[in-house]
């Protein structure tokens, strides 16, 4: 937009003059005049147009402003339709209003030095204009309705683009005066425009077919309405009264100025008397800063006093702090590595517990093939095995029998505590009788039914299983740092300290994700060692007499795992000698490093490989019918990259040297603290009185004990929705 179409705000000094020209309109007795030029408007106010229409005011100045539009939005132009004299000259106007011809009364119009580039076609309603001036526009043509205007006397076009005057020019028979740049003039012709008024209008009477005559004979009175019928019936009035009016019309211009030179002193004397009122209102402002400035200093003064006490013990609260602090700080430390090393023990076992799950698999298979001998009946030391056995029912029953008795003894000390110490006399009795089981009897009754010995072979291979007790123990650690984790964030929360807050919360998070994953983890691997116990029970159909009591007597005599571990690798360090890197990357890479001994053992390349069929992998051992079709389609496009480009084909002779590492010096044990690291207790944030015992997924928050958690479904602590609840059994 440019420049000049822009909304200037105006001075402080316009603001005043507009004010003060629209209360001296107000006035009674005021004239006719409403002067709001030179008051740098934009736009006309609505006041200036309600003043007029109810003052009845014939004369609007509103030159030397930055109007861009005559009709604000939400005015009628009927509001001016008193108005005589219109000067809008100086101003910004772009266009006037299609509606300009409800000004039935204007007399005098004056547009001066705008950026107009049309006149409305209702200008010819305007019956009693008598001078239009729109000098230094940029209007290209006039309207016809030009020649309506009767009245019109002088018209000054000139400083336009105007080359061709309207035909309908030559109706307008009262025109003497007539303002053009003649040499940009096409029609008419350049040296009639020179020739004068008079020369113009008789060529345009000349070109309309019409009789021209002077304008005297078409006179009228400037600003009486009365005259208007009077000049058209009588074409010869006297021009005596012409000269009357004429007269009269300068006595009132010049009682205007006087009167605006009156009004102009009064102005200047109300300005004079509003600087002394600006004065003494100074000097009230200066005696009441002063004395100001002494209260202030008086309570400075007392400020300061009691802003040094405050300061003081600001900073003894302040050392107590960063005390604090620091030994929360210390204290996340050293969780926070802890945490961590739990967590690369995790990804390490997990890289581990591929090559331990296979070869628990394998170990199981080489035991299913192996079928009980006469030797193994005879050499089973059934007395031996019976009360192994017999011991390991009884501490599977004590220990349930404990556990219940101490659930049972946790809940009756907060509702019963005299009446529950005679029943955990009874409950102990019953133990103890039951433990002074006869021992003969136990043994005979294991050695005669199976089902008791089904059961104690269960119990002791999940004892004895080393990945169900690496998960066991895994999930007491993260159970016991999960405890730690919210001692330290209620004790945050006492403390009101936030540093840190959101390393504690990720590390939570990351530790009931790894909790829900060990407890699926530990749940599958008891559903893997029932299957195991299913397929074993499905082999002891067979009726053979001590079945269970010849595979416990073999779980007992097993090796460690670890030490089975260390052979294996070493035995297939060995086989896998001599095999080509591509074929060990392949296997590797399909998730099949249990059949390197296999195919080592059996010394088999990629060349023979693409010789062979899925029966001849079968019969090699590859049991899994989408792993063989995979492996010798993998192999062929081995293959047939190294024909298309033979750099990729192996060197003839190049050995894989043993991928297996080392036996390390000593079992690699989680760097994790020791599960019996003792905990505080933490209560319960529910009840305040028993001990947390219950840990709340995913959250993982541990701030419940067993009775206060069962009607909640959101964590107490951070208001998330309870997925899953476990329970912490605290070792005695």
């Amino acid at each position: 937009m440019p420049l000049f179409f822009r909304k200037r705000k105006p001075s402080e000094e316009a603001r005043k003059r507009l004010e003060y020209q629209m209360c001296l309109a107000k006035e009674a007795g005021a004239d006719d005049i409403l002067d709001i030029s030179k008051c740098e408007l934009s736009e006309i106010p609505f006041g200036a147009f309600a003043t007029c229409k109810v003052l009845q005011k014939k004369v609007l100045i509103v030159h030397t402003n930055h109007l861009t539009s005559l009709l604000p939005k939400s005015c009628s132009l009927l509001s001016l339709a008193t108005i005589k004299v219109l000067d809008l000259h100086d101003n910004q106007l772009t266009a006037l209003p299609d509606d300009l011809g409800q000004l039935t009364a204007l007399q005098v119009l004056n547009v001066e030095r705008n950026q107009l580039m049309q006149l409305p076609r209702s200008i010819g309603n305007l019956t009693q204009l008598q001078t239009l001036n729109v000098k230094d526009n940029k209007l290209k043509e006039l309207p016809d309705t030009l020649g309506e205007l009767r009245s019109l006397r002088t018209l000054n076009i000139s400083g336009n683009e105007i080359q061709r005057l309207p035909q309908m020019l030559a109706h307008v028979r009262t025109l003497e005066m007539l303002s053009l740049d003649a040499s940009a003039m096409v029609y008419p012709p350049r040296e009639v425009c020179d020739a004068g008024t008079a020369a113009i209008l008789q060529f345009l009477c000349k070109e309309s077919g019409l009789e021209y005559y002077p304008p005297s004979q078409y006179l009228l009175p400037v600003l009486e309405q009365d005259g208007i019928e009077n000049s058209r019936d009588s074409p010869d009035g006297p021009t005596d009264r012409f000269s009357r009016e004429d007269l009269e019309w300068q006595n009132r211009f010049s009682d205007y100025e006087k009167r605006k030179e009156q009004k102009m002193l009064e102005k200047l004397e109300f300005e004079r008397r509003l600087e002394l009122g600006q004065r003494e209102h100074a000097q009230l402002l200066q005696q009441s800063s002063s004395q100001k400035d002494e209260i202030l200093q008086t309570v400075k003064e007392e400020q300061s006093r009691l802003e040094q006490g405050l300061s003081e013990r600001q900073r003894q609260l302040d050392a107590e702090r960063q005390r604090l602090q620091e030994q929360l700080k210390q204290t996340e430390q050293n969780i926070s590595s802890r945490i961590q090393k739990l967590l690369r023990d995790n990804q390490r076992q997990k890289k581990s517990s591929e090559i331990l799950k296979s070869l628990e698999n394998e170990r199981i298979r080489m035991e299913q093939l192996m079928s009980i001998t006469q030797e193994e009946t005879e050499n089973l030391r059934r007395r031996e095995v019976a009360s192994a056995m017999q011991q390991m029912l009884t501490e599977s029953c004590k220990n349930r029998l404990i556990q219940m008795a101490y659930e049972s003894q946790r809940q009756n000390l907060v509702q019963q505590a005299c009446s529950s110490m005679a029943e955990m006399d009874e409950r102990f009795q019953q133990i103890l009788s039951w433990q002074q089981m006869d021992q003969n009897k136990a043994i005979s009754q294991i050695l005669q039914e199976s089902t008791m010995q089904k059961a104690a072979f269960e119990a002791l291979q999940v004892k004895k299983d080393l990945m169900h007790r690496q998960i066991r123990s895994q999930i007491k650690l993260i159970e016991t740092e999960l405890l730690q984790l919210t001692q330290l964030e209620l004790k945050r929360k006492s403390l009101d300290t936030e540093t840190l807050q959101e390393m504690i919360s990720e590390q939570r998070w990351a530790l009931s994700s790894l909790l829900q994953q060990l407890l699926k983890e530990k749940q599958q691997r008891e559903e893997e060692l029932r299957e195991i116990l299913t397929e074993l029970e499905a082999k002891s159909e067979t009726r053979q007499e001590n079945y269970w009591l010849i595979q416990y007597q073999r779980l007992l005599n097993q090796k460690p795992l670890s030490l089975k571990l260390q052979l294996m690798v070493h035995v297939s360090a060995l086989q896998e000698e001599g095999m080509e890197r591509q074929l060990v990357a392949l296997l590797e890479e399909l998730s099949a490093e249990h059949y390197l001994p296999i195919f080592a053992h059996h010394r088999l390349s990629l060349d023979l490989l693409s010789q062979m069929s899925p029966r001849d992998l079968a019969k090699v051992g590859v049991s899994e019918a989408g792993l063989q079709h995979e492996i010798l389609r993998r192999v062929q496009e081995l293959l047939d990259a190294a024909r298309i480009q033979p750099e990729l084909k192996p060197p003839v002779g190049e050995v894989v040297t043993p991928t297996a590492p080392q036996e390390p010096p000593e079992s690699v044990r989680p760097s994790a603290p020791p599960a019996e690291l003792e905990v505080q207790a933490s209560e319960c944030v529910v009840c305040l009185e028993q001990e947390a015992q219950m840990i709340f997924l995913n959250c993982g928050h541990v701030c419940c004990c067993q009775q206060c958690c069962q009607p909640l479904r959101t964590c107490p602590l951070c208001r998330q929705d309870i997925a899953q609840r476990l329970r912490i059994y605290h070792s005695s």
